[in-house]
């Protein structure tokens, strides 16, 4: 099934705007605290029929879909602002996510130097690092919102699921085994003999204290000396074989989720891991994605729930269309008419002041929303091997720095 997409971010200026003032860019319509401009809508639908040719559409057939997506290009607009910033009010958090997903593209890239690795994104994505991270941000945003308000109302009883893995195990076979850590790091470098033995006592007594329970992230953040993973609860990027120091595969690559291990000597001092995930190469276990099944199964039909969210937020939101432009998705019998009364913004801006949003929302790009038909171009997760996904997407952020390669 095609899931259609919806529009998340505002459109990007090029770089030369900032320095033309003059321009002035058209306000098609307002959403809250954000605005939508006829450079966003001419951009998503550049992109619409990029995305399209690309899923070998062509002739009638192809202009008929073009023709669709882009009358609905205000609306997804809309959606996608309206569910990120419904994220923000409800104090979503996503950046552990983020990091993970951004350290495993990285891994799969095999580009262990942080600058080449965002040039890699550059040049796959045709975006910056910066701009990379923050799509994924608001993508993953509007994913959560749906899951927390739409998603979690719909169950599929486990035999449904079980029938569906059993017909589709294909589908989940893993090419390499794979683990995910945190690790708290006391940190031994100038250290005196006398000052590290205390360093390996600390470590002793901190993982007594893991393995009676105590929150691992909140040790991460008490002790470890690891200034970039302790903002982040100690999280490391997933690892394959191979990729870490023989004495400490020997141990992650054996023992169950959840296990601590004993202070590690490296070169940096000593290092306690904790596995957060690990799963094994080959078929994985019905258990394992049974939650994405649910979410695969359930997604036809979120569609209708999913509208009636996206209604009910248009309903509460300050939302402005201006004459000539519509709103497929508007909510029956909102007044969403233009009002041209002076605290309102001016029917338009100029280039200088977009320019200013676009930390905000940086370009027109395109996210899923499970359980809709809509489709538009999206930057989806890379497979093992394979570069970041094309723009429209946005660059990882930096992976935490980890002495276990050490």
């Amino acid at each position: 099934m095609v899931h259609r997409i919806v529009v998340l971010l505002g459109a990007a200026l090029p770089l030369a705007v900032a320095a033309d003032v003059r321009v002035v860019e058209e306000i098609a319509a307002k959403v809250n605290n954000e605005i939508i401009t006829r450079g966003d809508l001419d951009k998503a639908r550049r992109d619409n029929e990029q995305r399209l040719r690309a899923e070998g559409l062509s002739g009638p057939r192809l202009a008929e879909a073009v023709n669709q997506a882009n009358t609905n290009a205000l609306e997804d607009l809309i959606d996608q602002i309206l569910l990120v910033q419904k994220g923000k009010d409800l104090n979503i958090k996503v950046d552990p996510e983020i990091n993970r997903e951004l350290a495993r593209i990285q891994v799969e890239s095999k580009i262990t130097d942080p600058e080449k690795f965002k040039d890699y994104v550059r040049e796959n994505t045709g975006m910056s690092y910066e701009d990379y991270k923050d799509f994924l941000t608001r993508r993953l945003l509007a994913q959560r919102v749906i899951g927390q308000e739409v998603s979690y109302k719909i169950q599929i009883p486990d035999a449904e699921l079980k029938k569906y893995y059993d017909e589709h195990q294909s589908k989940y076979v893993r090419k390499d085994s794979v683990v995910y850590l945190s690790q708290i790091l006391l940190s031994t470098e100038g250290k005196t003999p006398e000052q590290v033995a205390t360093a390996e006592t600390k470590a002793k007594d901190i993982t007594a204290k893991a393995r009676k329970g105590e929150k691992f992230s909140d040790l991460v953040r008490e002790n470890s000396d690891d200034p970039e993973t302790a903002k982040n609860g100690g999280q490391l990027p997933p690892y394959q074989r191979g990729m870490l120091q023989p004495q400490i595969e020997a141990i992650v690559f054996k023992e169950k989720k959840g296990y601590i291990t004993d202070p590690i000597k490296v070169p940096a001092g000593f290092l306690i891991l904790k596995i957060e995930e690990r799963f094994e190469s080959g078929q994985a276990s019905f258990e394992e994605v049974k939650q994405q099944i649910q979410e695969e199964m359930a997604a036809p039909r979120m569609e209708p729930k999913i509208r009636e969210y996206l209604t009910r937020l248009r309903e509460d939101a300050f939302l402005q269309i201006k004459d000539g432009y519509t709103d497929t998705g508007a909510a029956p019998g909102k007044d969403t008419r233009w009002k041209d009364v002076a605290q309102l913004k001016p029917q338009t801006t100029t280039k200088e002041e977009v320019a200013s949003r676009i930390k905000h929302h940086k370009k027109v790009l395109f996210l899923p929303i499970p359980g809709t038909n809509k489709s538009t171009p999206a930057a989806t997760p890379a497979t093992p091997g394979s570069a970041p996904p094309a723009a429209p997407s946005t660059p990882p952020a930096d992976p935490p720095a980890s002495p276990v390669k050490q």
